[in-house]
């Protein structure tokens, strides 16, 4: 049986090969004596396409395309219209998945090979799992958008809120990763709790946010206190909700001011200028956005 395997392997064919050879050293051939198997070999099929004995047909390039990189060729061929997303050609928009919540509503997340989350017991789990596992925690913190809103509208009872969410398994880094699944990276970390408790709440940039609340904040300001504020709110843009927690705010007024007595200075006595800190931050959460 081995000997002919070893026939059998060496008769099959491909390009370049145009003979084999056996060396029987115990003259094993004729210990096999089948004509049927043995006999001589039958007439090659001309090809269906060229007609010829070999083939000759033209084999497709297994390299890219020279001139437009791809492979197969497409060149000549109508190109696609750019994505009106991201006006590439092909799209490069980032691949999408839909999670279905016990709501009955799906969420949307980005499809990100290797994301994966670590649960409250030490346990790996899938991006869907985390984002189940939220849902429901969730009415856990608060019971609804507007009870979520005061929570989050004051630094103290927020930063309460995130200490209590990081026990339970979610913390900040979590909530960020999840912030990138859900396309929010340029949001507030407010908005990516309420995406998951409503699904149809859809999330709007740190930027909207702040233009959207200037009016009503700076309507209760004086002009120093407007600057301060303004300055708050581009930092606020630029790195997220962590640069309005309680302990940033000496530091906001050492960058801003240079020292803690100019800024008194400028603004006030310290329980002025905390009031003034705590008081902004509830206008801008208190605009509800479809």
């Amino acid at each position: 049986m081995e000997f002919k395997q070893i026939v059998g392997r060496g008769t099959r064919l491909f390009d370049g090969k145009e003979f084999f050879t056996i060396y029987d050293f115990v003259n094993a051939y004729q210990r096999f004596s089948d004509p049927e198997w043995d006999g001589e070999p039958q007439p090659e099929e001309p090809c269906a396409i060229c007609g010829e004995i070999p083939c000759v047909c033209k084999k497709p390039s297994l390299q890219p395309c020279p001139v437009c990189g791809q492979r197969p060729c497409i060149c000549g061929k109508e190109p696609p219209e750019p994505c009106a997303v991201c006006g590439q050609r092909p799209c490069i928009c980032p691949k999408k998945a839909k999670v279905k919540l016990k709501d009955g509503e799906a969420r949307e997340i980005q499809h990100i090979i290797g994301t994966s989350f670590w649960n409250a017991d030490g346990k790996l789990i899938s991006a869907q799992e985390f984002l189940e596992n939220l849902f429901g925690e969730l009415p856990n913190f608060f019971k609804s958008e507007e009870e979520l809103r005061q929570i989050w509208s004051n630094p103290i009872t927020r930063k309460s809120l995130l200490e209590k969410l990081d026990e339970a398994g979610f913390g900040k880094d979590e909530l960020k990763t999840l912030q990138k699944l859900i396309n929010a990276e340029k949001s507030d970390l407010f908005d990516v709790l309420e995406y998951v408790f409503n699904s149809d709440f859809e999330p709007i940039t740190r930027e909207e946010r702040a233009t959207r609340a200037k009016a009503t904040i700076f309507a209760l300001l004086n002009d120093k206190q407007k600057e301060f504020i303004e300055f708050v709110l581009t930092k606020y843009v630029e790195a997220g909700v962590s640069e309005l927690d309680q302990e940033k705010l000496p530091i906001l007024l050492q960058t801003k001011y240079q020292s803690l007595e100019d800024a008194m200075g400028i603004l006030g006595d310290v329980q002025n200028i905390s009031s003034l800190f705590i008081e902004f931050q509830k206008h801008l959460y208190e605009t509800k956005v479809a």
